[in-house]
């Protein structure tokens, strides 16, 4: 093979990778079911992002009776919750150590488990940083109690972030 088929095969695969890493998203908004969470925000600002709240749900901190494997999750370990709706949002009900089926009034959120002890597991889902326009950071962070994060959360347990409203 000549030297200019081998570049051009290594540019096709970098393009494929990195289309499939944005697909990826794109597929979780698509395909995915819409959950929304309890919020509590946290802080607001990034240098080069801009405006930003960072955000914390009430399924990052499960109990451990939800667990549903053998041995408790030790940090970095992949988590799938299952949530199901209670009330105006969804709820944690179980976690499993891989993706489990679940019935259809629940979803499952894939996570990864950053802290562990006998009373809680915390669990990272990706869904903890939400950009805003420049100025309004501060604002929604005193709102933080008053807010609700709306989801996408794709079948195989990529979740997006869409978007942040008021409780009404």
């Amino acid at each position: 093979m000549t030297r200019f088929r081998w570049v051009a095969i290594l540019v096709l695969a970098q393009a494929l990778v990195l289309l499939g890493l944005a697909g990826s998203s794109y597929a979780a908004v698509w395909f995915g079911k819409e959950v929304r969470l309890q919020t509590v925000p946290v802080d607001p600002r990034d240098i080069l992002y801009g405006d930003y709240v960072t955000l914390s749900y009430d399924i990052s901190r499960l109990s451990p009776s939800l667990w549903r494997g053998e041995a408790l999750p030790e940090e970095g370990d992949a988590i799938y919750v299952a949530v199901a709706p209670k009330g105006d949002v969804y709820a944690a009900v179980a976690a499993y150590p891989s993706r489990v089926a679940v019935p259809p009034d629940q979803v499952l959120i894939k996570g990864l488990a950053t802290w562990r002890w006998e009373q809680e597991i915390v669990v990272r889902y990706g869904l903890e940083r939400f950009y805003v326009p420049e100025g309004t950071g501060l604002a929604l962070e005193e709102r933080a109690a008053d807010m609700i994060v709306v989801a996408k959360i794709a079948p195989w347990g990529r979740a997006t972030l869409t978007d942040v409203l008021p409780i009404k």
